[in-house]
């Protein structure tokens, strides 16, 4: 039920792209903070405008990870109107993920030929040891049929918790597994019509949650414990339907706050398109504003000198040339 709202919302949206933009942005930060990086949701949009916001360079290199990751969930979400839910898909969405970033120099977009563990410093002290992987093209070939079936005992919610596990459980490449099978997620809610739009993301709920996640992945591959886990998921579900919900509605009257204030001071239609943007991009570079709505400089420039004026907006970092502005009560909703 939770789930239907949440696709009924999108269909009602005047612009779905305002909601589907960010939350791909907050699973992006997400999942790789699972894997232990540092980058924040604003850091990310400075990285994607190419201007960092703090100069160690261990944050920028993060940032650029969770960058990748919205670069191969958008591939992603191309691909599937093409391409079924297979191999080959997932190859070219880790090729993106893996590209100049750590890891960079372990095959990206191959499958690994060799053996990996999970835990440990070595197989004995491992605390998970996947398959050996002259068996992982089969494996996947198994789980790519089941996917796509055209039928399953299971109702489909039930069927992404299995296939989760059992990509984690097969780790195809040699990096970049776990937030692959956080990625297939993303597809398999599309792919499935459980949504129209992609606004459901498990990853935040995975990483508040992070020692329940592994230890109820971990029961499964030594006892079987399947019921404990899905229920887990499903729960994640119906948790992170709820908070997209509540986001959505408070992202959606800010909006309308927004307009109504500009409106009254007779604002033209080129800032009324420049506040929707703030909401899909909502730090950002004036030059990316000029590219993004296809507007001319001077035209973006305007709009963000009168938005800085009615406090809509702030700018970041005190420079010249390359500022960066920020809309800071929708990256706090956010």
């Amino acid at each position: 039920m939770a789930l239907g709202r949440l696709d009924g919302l999108g269909h009602t949206l005047p612009n779905p792209h305002l909601l589907i933009r960010p939350f791909a942005r907050i699973e992006a930060v997400g999942s790789s903070r699972i894997e232990g990086t540092q980058a924040s949701l604003a850091d990310l949009y400075a990285a994607e405008a190419e201007v960092p916001l703090f100069p160690p360079s261990e944050v920028r290199d993060d940032a650029i990870e969770v960058r990748n990751y919205v670069r191969a969930l958008e591939l992603g979400l191309e691909l599937l109107g093409e391409l079924p839910i297979s191999v080959r898909l997932l190859r070219r969405m880790h090729a993106v993920l893996m590209e100049g970033v750590r890891g960079r120099n372990k095959a990206p977009g191959e499958l690994r030929r060799g053996q990996n563990w999970i835990g440990g410093y070595d197989l004995r002290s491992a605390v998970y040891v996947p398959p050996p992987h002259h068996l992982v093209p089969d494996l996947l070939s198994q789980l790519e049929h089941y996917i796509n079936r055209e039928r399953s005992p299971h109702h489909p919610l039930v069927d992404l918790a299995l296939v989760h596990y059992q990509f984690e459980a097969i780790h195809p490449f040699w990096d970049g597994n776990g937030r692959m099978g956080r990625l297939l997620i993303a597809l398999m809610l599309l792919d499935k019509k459980l949504l129209e739009q992609p606004l459901l993301y498990l990853s935040s709920y995975f990483e508040q949650t992070r020692d329940e996640y592994y230890r109820l992945l971990h029961r499964i591959s030594t006892g079987g414990d399947w019921r404990s886990w899905v229920a887990y998921f499903l729960h994640g579900v119906h948790t992170q339907a709820l908070d997209a919900l509540e986001r959505s509605a408070r992202l959606v009257e800010l909006r309308e706050r927004y307009r109504k204030t500009l409106q009254g001071a007779r604002a033209r239609g080129t800032l009324l398109r420049v506040v929707d943007h703030l909401f899909a991009r909502p730090i950002f570079t004036v030059r990316q504003l000029e590219s993004e709505l296809e507007i001319r400089f001077a035209t973006a420039n305007k709009a963000v000198a009168q938005l800085t004026q009615a406090g809509i907006l702030t700018e970041l970092t005190g420079h010249r040339r390359n500022r960066l502005f920020a809309a800071n009560e929708v990256l706090e909703l956010l």
